[in-house]
This record gives C-alpha cells, sequence and structure tokens, in this order.
C-alpha cells in the first residue's frame, strides 16, 4: 500500500514539474523573441515611430515579411488558428495589447479570427487594394505593424471577423 501511495505522489509530481517546464519553455521562448527587440513592451502603450531599416535588424525575417511588408501566412499554418486556450493576444512585433481569447472564435479561414479588439485604439485601419481585392487591412495601433483584415461576415455582437496572421501574435494564457 506505502509503494502504491508513494508511486502515486512521485507521477503526481513528475506530471506537475513537466507542465510547468512546459508553460517555463513557452515563456523563455517568447521572452527570448521580445528580449531581442528593444521596443517590445506589454505595458508600454505610446505610439512608436521606428523605420522599417530598423524594424528589420530586431525582427525575425517572417515576423517582418508579414508585419512591415504585408505578407500573409498561408491558412491553417500559424500556431492560433485553431486554438481555444484563455489568454491575451499581443502585437508580436511591441507587445501592445490586442484581443481577448474571449472573442475570438472558429471561422474555418484558416486564421485566428476575433470579432473585437481588446480596447478602443489597440487596432487601427487601412485601405488596402491590393491583389486586386478591396479589403481593410487591420494594424496595430502602437507600432503600425500589419496584423491581417476585418470583414463584416463575423458573429453577433459585432458582425466582424477580424483575421489576423499568427505569427504577427503573441499570447499569453490565463493563468
Amino acid at each position: 500500500m506505502k509503494a502504491v501511495s508513494f508511486i502515486l505522489a512521485l507521477s503526481a509530481i513528475l506530471i506537475t514539474g513537466s507542465a510547468c517546464q512546459s508553460q517555463q519553455k513557452k515563456t523563455q521562448t517568447m521572452n527570448t523573441a521580445a528580449s531581442a527587440n528593444p521596443y517590445y513592451s506589454r505595458t508600454d502603450t505610446e505610439k512608436l515611430h521606428v523605420s522599417n531599416a530598423e524594424w528589420k535588424k530586431v525582427l525575425p525575417p517572417e515576423l517582418y515579411a508579414v508585419a512591415r511588408e504585408q505578407a500573409t501566412e498561408r491558412p491553417f499554418s500559424g500556431k492560433y488558428w485553431d486554438s481555444d486556450v484563455k489568454g491575451t493576444y499581443y502585437c508580436a512585433v511591441c507587445g501592445n495589447a490586442l484581443f481577448r481569447s474571449d472573442a475570438k472564435f472558429a471561422s474555418s479561414c484558416g486564421w485566428p479570427s476575433f470579432f473585437e479588439a481588446i480596447r478602443p485604439g489597440s487596432v487601427i485601419y487601412r485601405e488596402d487594394n491590393s491583389h486586386g481585392m478591396h479589403r481593410t487591412e487591420v494594424m496595430c495601433g502602437r507600432c503600425e505593424s500589419h496584423l491581417g483584415h476585418i470583414f463584416d461576415d463575423g458573429p453577433p455582437p459585432t458582425h466582424k471577423r477580424f483575421c489576423m496572421n499568427s505569427v504577427s501574435l503573441d499570447f499569453e494564457p490565463e493563468q
């Protein structure tokens, strides 16, 4: 009986330790990428005025291509397109808070979709007539990095679909 109790206690310790290491590894990965970027802050909301030449020095190439050159990741390839974990999404370029997971919905479009931004001014909009289409581009309200596009086919209450690139987003799960 003591051996069974010991094995159960040891299993619980190993499982808890593994979960803590996994969460710690996720946080370290995010912080390592963000720490190479002196403009990244989850608390500063002051508008940034940084040249693309400077962004190119501090951002990973895939993020730079999407955020600063308006590229788009392939549908169903981003890490957040089908995630349902509770938490907050931030701009991967500057750390600005953008969306809460409770505004995320399954749109089946292949990119993470939200029906509203976290607060007024967290995102800004610009007309986009590229690729023979008329769309509205969504950009970070702090650093003006490209996040994706907004459409009028979302769920109530806003009927909006913020169709975002996963690479442009950082995520922090709720504790």
